[in-house]
């Protein structure tokens, strides 16, 4: 078993609070105290900075963060492969996505593989791009998806092409009755998410002389929807944000073809468990039925 101090130590990076972390961990809020002080000793600094509202590290507990990461991680994947030569369905499955992912492909892929593997455990995180692949990176996510372009020390599996739209008001007509183009535009206000998330629709607007002062941003799909259905701006997602969404809205192609392409992540270190395997494989036997002609699989 891994040293104990460990667990304890990646339980209150994730909870920001020591009670937190000892719930989670099913232990005294004295005995994390005591595990990270016992940690903190053995290192020989600091890992937490303390303050009224919890925790957070220090910049050399960050520096060991992966470290202790990947330790938990490798003794996991030593645990799943003795459970895979035991002929057991056993370990853990933590998924990173977006919130378009989560809501029109996790749940029937979840349920496909918990019907095949009912004891793996099965966590989900949602996130924007860039909290994804640095959660894969440090190995406290098994499997992302994110959109391209992703850091080339991880191992990406581009999965569709997702092409991107433009969501207008209910009185809204493009000049060719068809697709928006720069006519159409002018001086309108677009409606985006964070940039961090946003950056594909970002990019589809650069091609149309877009300002900056011309852009809004709302908090989720649902929202900018809503507010170009009250005739505060145009919106643009991707198809697949757009696929469980209601308003009272018209949504055109843009006259160029802009989309994102979504794409899987895993950890080098992290890939070959077995039930990140087949995870992955129950992953692209959904894409490659559901998908046909956008799969790049």
């Amino acid at each position: 078993m891994v040293n104990f101090s460990y667990r304890v130590f990646t339980a209150v990076v994730e909870k920001k609070t020591f009670f937190h972390a000892a719930e989670s961990l099913n232990v005294t809020p004295s005995a994390v105290s005591h595990s990270i002080s016992q940690l903190e000793n053995e290192l020989g600094f600091p890992l937490f900075l303390r303050n009224h509202s919890g925790v957070e590290l220090t910049n050399d507990g960050k520096t060991v963060l992966p470290v202790i990461q990947a330790i938990l991680n490798t003794e996991e994947e030593l645990y799943q492969v003795s459970a895979s030569i035991k002929g057991l369905n056993s370990g853990r499955i933590r998924i990173g996505a977006f919130s378009s992912v989560c809501i029109n492909w996790l749940p029937t892929i979840i349920r496909r593989f918990k019907n095949q593997y009912p004891q793996v455990e099965v966590t989900v995180f949602q996130g924007n791009f860039n909290q994804i692949a640095d959660g894969v990176s440090n190995g406290s996510i098994d499997i992302g998806f994110s959109s391209l372009p992703v850091d080339d020390k991880l191992l990406v599996e581009p999965l569709i092409k997702d092409r991107i739209y433009c969501v207008a008001p209910s009185d809204f007509v493009p000049k060719d009755k068809m697709n928006v183009t720069n006519q159409d535009i002018g001086r309108r206000r677009f409606i985006l998410q964070q940039i961090d998330y946003d950056r594909d629709t970002k990019k589809t607007l650069d091609q149309y002389n877009v300002t900056p002062n011309s852009l809004t941003y709302s908090i989720d799909d649902q929202s900018i929807l809503s507010m170009v259905e009250s005739g505060l701006g145009l919106g643009i997602l991707p198809e697949l944000a757009l696929k469980k969404l209601s308003g009272n809205v018209h949504i055109y192609p843009f006259d160029k073809n802009f989309a994102r392409t979504i794409c899987l992540v895993t950890n080098k270190n992290l890939a070959q468990a077995p039930s990140t395997k087949r995870m992955l494989k129950e992953i692209n036997s959904f894409l490659r039925s559901n998908y046909k002609n956008q799969f790049l699989g």
